[in-house]
């Protein structure tokens, strides 16, 4: 059976107005667009670290675009609480050597799940070290990403990691359309690829 997983944040959600705290969110993100919409969105219920990992993502000119774009974008914003960004590590050569062997494997395979858990998998663990109360991504808001295959990791990882996964399909409910006029009005750089050199060869 398919499963709403925004069903599911809704009534995660909604069982956190109950909460005496508000849950710390440590949030994975890809880039600004996709962050834009998430980040108005959960910053209502929870004080988020926005984790920008992305080692995918090439060459390092664009790298540090997206990571330019996503400061700024959170110093315009206004949150109802506290949103703080972190840069994790930059290491190309960590993505090549996990994508060695799949380089012509067809976008959206086994290659981009690969990638989404060494993303992911990274967000879990400071998230466990830091104490955070859920950890998730903003993959999903991508109607080119496989929600169910980024929910199925997040689950895996917070068995393995002992952090909870936050449910996510962020494009539903126009979830991705409210991120491209957030773009707009931030004016902000959209790329026209996901991120990695086999993403960009296939304009995806």
């Amino acid at each position: 059976m398919n499963r709403n997983y925004q069903k599911e944040l809704e009534k995660l959600l909604a069982g956190l107005n109950n909460e005496t705290h508000v849950p710390r969110l440590f949030l994975h993100a890809c880039c600004a667009p996709c962050s834009s919409y998430v980040l108005e969105y959960l910053s209502e219920y929870f004080e988020i670290t926005v984790f920008f990992y992305n080692p995918n993502i090439s060459p390092e000119e664009e790298y540090e675009k997206r990571v330019e774009e996503i400061r700024r974008l959170i110093g315009e914003m206004d949150f109802r609480y506290p949103v703080e960004f972190v840069e994790g590590e930059y290491h190309p050569e960590e993505f090549f050597l996990m994508a060695k062997g799949l380089e012509k494997v067809p976008e959206g395979g086994e290659r981009c799940f690969k990638c989404y858990r060494m993303r992911m998998e990274e967000a879990a663990r400071l998230a466990s070290e830091g104490g955070y109360d859920y950890f998730t991504t903003t993959l999903s808001i991508s109607p080119l990403k496989n929600a169910a295959k980024i929910n199925e990791i997040g689950e895996e990882l917070a068995g393995i990691y002992q952090v909870s996964h936050l449910p996510s399909d962020f494009k539903k409910k126009n979830g991705y359309k409210r991120s491209v006029e957030l773009s707009a009005e931030h004016c902000l750089y959209r790329q026209n690829y996901c991120g990695c050199i086999f993403s960009r060869q296939n304009g995806l």
